[in-house]
């Protein structure tokens, strides 16, 4: 009985020490009498129990690494003081078992010496502008060298740039005098459109005043030209019809008393505005005319 119960027992400890369950995304590398056998895959997985043994275990899924903060050297001579997060995946568990003896350590290591390299061939401002540039040359660095350790390196982000008390005192006191340039850049612009604008206004105001007296002008020129105008077709319409009064039956007879009446009466007015009588020179002609005047009235009679 007892036999049977230590046969038992030996079966159930040789089963449990056989099988193995490796989760999802996950690779244990197992060791037959010290050398490496196999990469067990997710599921369950057999092995000869006392000969086979789990040496490593490695996570395939994608793992932030945080490598520490380090003071690096830019090529203007500025400390700086840098840290930064990396993201790496497993992709050979043999390799990263066997092809280093802590593949984290490296990493982290070849990431700081990487990144002071890069950053001292860069001048301290362009440390601030060229970020993408820093962690795509530290990716490219580390992937090459991690390819040995079964790793893949995916990508690299820079958290902090912090250079020194004095150097951002220095860059704060520069970006004021920056927006104060701006801003006395932006005044002077804004008064120099300023005086554009009243300029071209004046310059618009005179142009349309000048057209509108050159409009008034013509127009008033236009106005006396008609006005000229309709006075002489008068004139010439009024003398039209005298000369055909003239030239009808009588009409030369009408004419002559007319200015006999005329003739008689300027003589009249003169000798009532003033005390000097004027006669004419030859009273003759003016009684000759008023003789012709008389017949005429007679012979309408």
């Amino acid at each position: 009985m007892e036999i049977a119960l230590l046969i038992l027992f030996v079966a159930v400890v040789f089963i449990i020490k056989a099988v193995k369950v490796v989760p999802q995304q996950h690779a244990w590398v197992v060791e037959r009498l010290g050398r490496f056998h196999a990469a067990l895959a997710p599921g369950l997985n057999i092995v000869v129990p006392f000969i086979d043994r789990v040496a490593y275990r490695h996570m395939l899924k994608e793992v932030p690494l945080d490598v520490p903060s380090q003071i690096c050297i830019t090529k203007d001579n500025t400390q700086l003081q840098v840290d930064g997060i990396l993201y790496f995946q497993v992709t050979d568990p043999k390799l990263a078992s066997y092809g280093t003896s802590d593949y984290l350590a490296a990493i982290t290591q070849l990431a700081q010496t990487t990144l002071r390299s890069v950053i001292g061939k860069m001048e301290l401002d362009k440390t601030f502008e060229e970020r993408d540039h820093i962690n795509s040359a530290v990716v490219a660095a580390l992937d090459e060298a991690a390819s040995s350790w079964g790793v893949k390196v995916l990508r690299y982000e820079i958290k902090d740039l912090t250079p020194p008390k004095e150097i951002l005192h220095a860059m704060q006191a520069q970006i004021t005098a920056e927006r104060e340039k701006r801003a006395l850049i932006a005044a002077s612009e804004g008064r120099k459109q300023e005086q554009i604008n009243i300029a071209t206004g004046q310059r618009e105001a005179s142009i349309q005043r000048s057209e509108g007296e050159k409009q008034a002008a013509i127009n008033n020129a236009q106005g006396e030209a008609e006005a000229i105008k309709a006075v002489a077709d008068a004139t010439a319409q009024a003398i039209r019809k005298v000369a055909e009064a003239i030239e009808s039956p009588g009409g030369m007879n009408a004419v002559n008393l007319k200015v006999a009446e005329k003739y008689v009466e300027a003589f009249a007015h003169v000798a009532k505005e003033g005390t000097t009588l004027i006669l004419p020179n030859n009273m003759a002609d003016m009684g000759s005319m008023i003789a012709a005047a008389m017949s005429v009235i007679k012979a309408q009679k």
